[in-house]
């Protein structure tokens, strides 16, 4: 295995810098998160053994996911020893320059279960972001401008601030095709990612769907108590 090393396109989440634990990859198109602490990481593997090992999902369901390859142990990117890592498909390798956004969706974002410290934390954050107002928010993006051929990168900080214009904002900006300094989007690329029978709108519609019709029954892994 070559060296792994702290992803150069993570957009948002614990990144693997400063000594930090964080993901890292392999440059040959695999990437390695370590699983989070209080069980999520275990809880995560199990989902994606479930889901992976699930003859019940259909083919187009899974091209909404990474691919799993499994658990490994290597060295951690703090330098603590090794730890357990799930590994899935890198899923920006061989792009250049990708544009990326993390967007957390659901109204509420804990699941059933959990500690009244997480809770209170979810809670809190859901009430803070536009979670509650949109049923979504950015957790952090990183965007491309062609124009001026670098990225535009907003501190998590910042971003968790945004309201409801500045998350309508983002959405302009990363599916327009003019300099991302100027005022108005031209969102020249909204038809093609956002609508259509292929654009994410469809494709969200579709694994709401497919979700609905698995409710109670074994078709599905739990979407539950992982990350």
């Amino acid at each position: 295995m070559k060296m792994l090393k702290d992803p150069e396109h993570q957009v948002a989440g614990h990144m693997a810098k400063d000594g930090r634990l964080g993901p890292l990859v392999d440059g040959e198109g695999r990437f390695f998160k370590p699983f989070q602490s209080n069980g999520r990481g275990e809880n995560e593997a199990k989902f994606y053994e479930s889901f992976s090992s699930n003859k019940n999902v259909p083919d187009h369901i899974r091209g909404y996911f990474p691919v799993y390859h499994g658990t490994q142990v290597v060295e951690a990117s703090n330098g603590s020893g090794k730890l357990p890592h799930i590994v899935l498909d890198d899923v920006v390798y061989g792009y250049s320059n990708p544009s990326g956004m993390d967007v957390k969706i659901g109204s509420r974002t804990w699941y059933p279960g959990v500690s009244e410290l997480y809770f209170n934390q979810c809670l809190k954050n859901d009430r803070e972001t536009t979670s509650v107002s949109l049923g979504f928010r950015h957790a952090g993006f990183k965007i491309f401008d062609h124009q001026e051929s670098r990225f535009w990168i907003v501190e998590y900080k910042v971003v968790h601030g945004y309201k409801v214009d500045d998350a309508r904002l983002v959405l302009r900006k990363f599916v327009s095709s003019n300099s991302l300094a100027d005022s108005i989007p031209d969102c020249a690329f909204a038809s093609e990612v956002y609508g259509g029978s292929n654009g994410i709108l469809a494709q969200l519609l579709e694994l709401k769907a497919w979700r609905r019709r698995c409710a109670g029954t074994s078709k599905a892994g739990g979407f539950y108590a992982c990350s």
